[in-house]
């Protein structure tokens, strides 16, 4: 009798919602409806907060051009998406193939845009016209060092115990392209591209006191180049005083702190905030989270920020239940590159990092940022459908609707480990200390 009084109990509803989550995770394709959710629901954020920030701009004579912001952004949008189908319906193997030439091509493109061919605008030369569109090749070598470095460290596979080895090409290729970006000058994709290095080599299994002793080196490396120029300099200077001045710099990041201050815990409603009004330059771009600040509150931030911890549990998900070493470096360090840009953007909108120039990814306007970053989500979304549980899903069970609306191929069956370490957990024991 009391079992049965007992079944009949219900289960409190955080239980049961815990539960069905826990069950959902247990899924074979869990992950890949992860990302596929998490680039969607950021990228109508991105929609939304474009939108609202060149409402004000679109009906100002005196802002020729503004009016046709959210129009580029919906088209960028709309090429993105097919630069996500792309990512996710190429073989991952074609993609490895491919990534030689594509580190080719971006070293080009970085020396090209140093040329009279590039153009110049605010003391910069860090983009070149094409029909009309401004490219930036710094997001295209961004994703090219991450696809040709995991490729080279699974290719030279048991030679990794030597540390010369685990840091030969990558580390001289890398240090040739923060010459061409640092000739720019571009600091912040500098950092970019050392946050992909470390995680390239983290994730590959480097020793934990050699991998410090880098850490400790590209600080330091970073540190000298912020504090090389008058202008950065400026910067730093003023996020380290107690008053910052307006005069030195720190213009956006006090209207950024303002914006956020305004918004209180639910925001002053869409399209309300005063930053649309001009007094935050480059709304639209780097201080889009002021924004999301200003008009959702502290609420709509840390939906935005959960929205970036998902990405991170779902990457760092998909490199480790990989089998395959290159497509585990590769998911991580690709998470490692969208949720460390977040960070250091939302890190410097709220006053914890000096002030640079990146992107708060899918989010802010769009442009050869948002299409990068789209064609790194398919491709996560790919990783994710090679799973060993999700390639036996896929291979018995057939695609679904979904792969079958989008023409997604089956991924080829799970093979045994190529003869290489694979990342981190698998590396041969004493190497990691």
């Amino acid at each position: 009798m009391p079992a049965q009084r007992g079944a009949g109990v219900r289960r409190p509803p955080v239980a049961a919602l815990w539960e069905r989550l826990t069950g959902w995770t247990t899924r074979p394709l869990a992950s890949f409806h992860l990302v596929l959710a998490l680039a969607g629901l950021l990228t109508v954020v991105g929609v939304v907060m474009v939108s609202s920030a060149s409402s004000v701009a679109s009906y100002d004579p005196r802002t020729p051009g503004q009016g046709g912001l959210f129009v580029k952004h919906i088209t960028y949008v709309a090429l993105g998406a097919g630069v996500f189908w792309l990512g996710l319906r190429v073989p991952l193997a074609t993609i490895r193939r491919w990534s030689g030439g594509a580190m080719l091509v971006s070293l080009g493109m970085l020396v090209v845009v140093l040329t009279p061919l590039g153009s110049d605008g605010g003391g910069a030369q860090r983009w070149f016209v094409v029909a009309g569109q401004s490219v930036q090749p710094i997001e295209f070598a961004k994703l090219a060092l991450a696809l040709w470095g995991a490729h080279v460290l699974v290719a030279k596979g048991r030679l990794l115990h030597r540390w010369r080895h685990l840091l030969v090409p990558v580390v001289p290729v890398t240090l040739l392209m923060f010459a061409l970006v640092m000739a720019q000058p571009n600091l912040s994709g500098t950092i970019t591209l050392g946050i992909i290095t470390l995680g390239l080599l983290w994730f590959a299994g480097m020793p934990a006191r050699l991998f410090t002793a880098l850490v400790l080196g590209a600080a330091a490396g970073f540190t000298v180049l912020a504090l090389s120029e008058d202008y950065r300099l400026a910067r730093v200077l003023s996020f380290l005083s107690s008053a910052p001045d307006p005069g030195s710099g720190s213009y956006q990041a006090i209207q950024a702190s303002y914006a956020l201050a305004d918004g209180g815990v639910f925001g002053r409603g869409l399209g309300q905030g005063s930053s649309n009004w001009g007094y935050l330059p480059g709304v639209a771009n780097d201080f889009i989270f002021a924004l999301i600040g200003e008009e959702l509150g502290f609420v709509g931030g840390i939906a935005v920020l959960s929205l970036y911890a998902g990405v991170a549990v779902a990457g760092m998900r998909i490199a480790r239940r990989t089998q395959d070493p290159w497509i585990r470096i590769v998911a991580g360090t690709l998470t490692l590159l969208v949720v460390g840009q977040a960070a250091i953007n939302v890190g410097y909108v709220v006053g914890l990092l000096p002030v640079t120039g990146v992107t708060l990814p899918l989010i802010s306007y769009g442009g050869s940022s948002l299409l990068v970053t789209m064609l790194v989500f398919g491709i996560l979304a790919n990783c994710a459908r090679h799973e060993p549980p999700a390639v036996a899903a896929l291979r018995e069970q057939g695609p679904g609707r979904f792969g079958t609306l989008l023409r997604l191929p089956a991924p080829p069956p799970v093979r045994k480990r190529e003869n290489a370490p694979s990342p981190v957990s698998d590396f041969p024991a004493g190497i990691r200390r």
